[in-house]
Formats: structure tokens, sequence, C-alpha cells
């Protein structure tokens, strides 16, 4: 992992055709490049406060759109997801190359398609040096016939977010019955990946397998599972999300730092 570090020349965010950006405080060193892929029904907008956040702490942040999953063609689809996704991580260079380490952190059917787009052959261009996956969908995975108050509980107890999703007119209603194509669950769930992964999973969640997420984790050389107590669905954005995005921050660093924790608890009465 080689590092590169740019200079923030403005804070806030800017929105381009196909992405969102957040950049960090005037003036800080970039510390890496994260790019953040939404799932099902979402907009880039559900993940402003999120990509604030991280931003917040010098990280250069890019909301892309979600995938478009293709059951008739699901290889098509991974290859057009792959192609776009290359180019926004490309697009985030202020000079030769992003700034590393470079990031993809996927929530829902875009963590599905980020795992196995990573997992399945040439890896669409990308190589990142670390993944964070939230919210991978089971296979039996659906909100129910609840309403949008239904699917409103199934993704989060959050009412900040509750009424982002509910005010933005592109947020898609219903998605979440809108079974992930079986193909690419699949892809997902027997990836091998290489870079680092953080797996993340309300213990909340009815859509999650917790069980096929924790023989994932485990497959894996280089993974953790960080079960969040209490979050729905949508992990990132639930109430515990001050302490989901501090647990990818923490990794982030972990990651500057070579794999090599720069917090060591040495003694605790908690």
């Amino acid at each position: 992992m080689t590092e590169q570090t740019d200079r923030i020349d403005h804070a806030g965010h800017a929105d381009q055709a196909g992405h969102t950006d957040h950049h960090g405080p005037e003036g800080l060193l970039v510390r890496g490049t994260v790019v953040v892929v939404p799932g099902r029904g979402e907009t880039r907008a559900t993940y402003a406060r999120f990509a604030r956040r991280v931003a917040a702490d010098a990280y250069r942040v890019r909301v892309v759109d979600p995938p478009e999953p293709d059951a008739d063609d699901p290889a098509g689809a991974l290859t057009r997801f792959g192609e776009r996704l290359a180019d926004a991580v490309e697009g985030t260079a202020a000079e030769d190359a992003p700034a590393a380490p470079v990031v993809l952190v996927g929530a829902d059917s875009g963590a599905a398609a980020v795992a196995a787009l990573l997992g399945g052959p040439g890896q669409g261009g990308v190589r990142p040096d670390g993944v964070v996956l939230a919210g991978l969908p089971g296979r039996a995975a659906s909100a129910g016939d609840g309403g949008w108050d239904g699917e409103l509980d199934v993704r989060t107890s959050c009412p900040t977010h509750r009424d982002t999703l509910t005010q933005d007119p592109r947020v898609r209603r219903g998605s979440l019955n809108a079974a992930v194509p079986d193909a690419l669950l699949t892809a997902a769930y027997e990836a091998e990946l290489a870079p680092p992964m953080l797996f993340l999973a309300g213990d909340a969640d009815p859509l999650t397998d917790h069980d096929a997420l924790a023989r994932a984790a485990k497959s894996q050389r280089r993974a953790r599972l960080s079960v969040v107590l209490g979050a729905h669905h949508d992990v990132l954005n639930d109430v515990q999300h001050r302490s989901v995005a501090a647990e990818i921050v923490t990794f982030l660093e972990t990651l500057r730092n070579g794999l090599v924790s720069v917090v060591a608890v040495e003694s605790s009465t908690w």
C-alpha cells in the first residue's frame, strides 16, 4: 500500500453527474479516498450524513449512484458497474492517483456488487486497499408487506434518516422487496477478496443471514465482522451511526498503519 497525501482545497460537497463529492476541512492533508456505493432504492443523498462525518476526518469521500442488478444479465450488469466504479475511483485523483488508502464502502445490494466484482476475474479494473461491506443481504431477504412505514422500520429507527428517506423523491419505495439476483449474492458470498475487509451488520437487521455472513467473514484471509447492537438494515445510517462511522474511521486509520491498530487497551475496568 502506497500512501499519498493531497491538499484539500475546499470543504463541503459538490454534485456531479453520477456522483457526489465530500471534502474535508480546508488546509488538511487528504488521508485517503472512500467511495460509497448505495443499495436498493437509495440515492446519493441517502449517504450525505455518513459522507460528511467521514470527510470531517480528512478523507475524500465520493458517493456514486447505486448499481442496477440485472437478473437476466448479471455478468453484464456487473461489468458495467465495474467500469463505472473504476471511473469514479480514478476521478478522485488530484494528481497522478487517488489518495491512498482507497476504500470501497458498499451497502445492501451495493455491498453485494462490490464483493462480487472484486471476487471476479479482472476486478473490473478496481483494486482498492480495503473494503467495507455493510448490511449485506441474505438470499431470503424481504421487507414484507407493511408498506412504506414497514420498510422504514426494517431500514432504521433513526428519525433523521427516516425523514431523509421519506423526503427524497428519488428514493424508490418498496425496493427492499425486489430480490437481489441470486447469482450476484452467490458471487458475493463465495468471493475471496485480497484487500482487508470490514463487515458491518445490525443485530436487529431482518434482511441479514447472520450465519452466512459469519461464515463469509471467516472464509476471508483478512476480515473483521462487527455487529452493531440494536441496528437495523441501514447500519450506516441507524441511530448508532456515530459509532459505526467511528468503526470505519478506525478501520481506515488501521489500513494506513499497515493493519496494526494504533490504540491498544492496556487496562480497563469496563
